[in-house]
């Protein structure tokens, strides 16, 4: 058993690391992308200005696209259960719509729901402020795992934590005082609260739910977001 356990673990992350240099690889691409995008951009101006006296002359045209939708509501509809395991799943919809602005989610943190089209870099990133919701959300879609403390955490449970997180790609960790526990961990859809680092459930979760199975977008960047 312990065999296959390593056999799993190790092959686990040689496709997390095939995923990182994968990342890397097209992070070059986007900035040749960038430079052959941006006489696009010219172009395109110059047909929005066009659009735009046909709109104010009376041209109707639809608003609120998946792309710009304002915030509000998550779009979210269920409830938790928890499992055998301590880690709370959500039953129901987790709306995936990018919008602008504030979403009000029906959980702290949020593990899924209308979101801001910009996700938060999680390459093992570690914030020391709190960061917004509809950035890591989109993070979370792309199979990251989300580690959030209050005050209430020990230092050595967050310094453990991090240094955790900066050796573990789809990763970050930032302060979050709005939440149940002292540490929670999430993921699209998962949830799991723990009072210690050293909770053997903390260990299985990052296998289990980094790049896991619920990821609505598997190997998505978690680089060229925000920060």
């Amino acid at each position: 058993m312990a065999s296959g356990n390593k056999s799993s673990g190790a092959a686990r992350r040689a496709r997390i690391e095939e995923m990182r240099r994968a990342e890397q690889a097209r992070e070059r691409r986007n900035r040749i992308l960038t430079i052959c995008a941006s006489v696009v951009v010219v172009a395109g101006l110059v047909v929005g200005g066009v659009f735009v006296v046909k709109s104010q002359n009376g041209d109707d045209g639809k608003k609120d696209t998946a792309s710009d939708a304002k915030g509000g509501k998550s779009g979210d509809s269920g409830h938790f259960v928890t499992g055998k395991d301590g880690v709370r799943a959500w039953t129901g919809k987790l709306s995936r719509t990018h919008v602008t602005g504030t979403v009000n989610y029906p959980m702290h943190p949020p593990v899924g729901g209308n979101h801001n089209q910009v996700w938060l870099n999680c390459n093992g990133d570690v914030y020391t402020k709190a960061v917004h919701d509809e950035n890591a959300v989109h993070a979370l879609e792309h199979g990251a795992v989300w580690v959030t403390y209050t005050s209430k955490a020990k230092k050595a449970d967050v310094d453990t934590l991090a240094a955790k997180v900066k050796q573990t790609p789809y990763t970050l960790m930032s302060p979050y005082e709005k939440q149940t526990s002292p540490i929670e961990l999430s993921a699209w859809g998962h949830q799991l609260g723990v009072t210690s680092a050293s909770d053997p459930k903390v260990a299985k979760f990052f296998e289990t739910y980094v790049q896991g199975k619920q990821t609505p977008e598997p190997g998505a960047s978690c680089t060229g977001g925000t920060m």
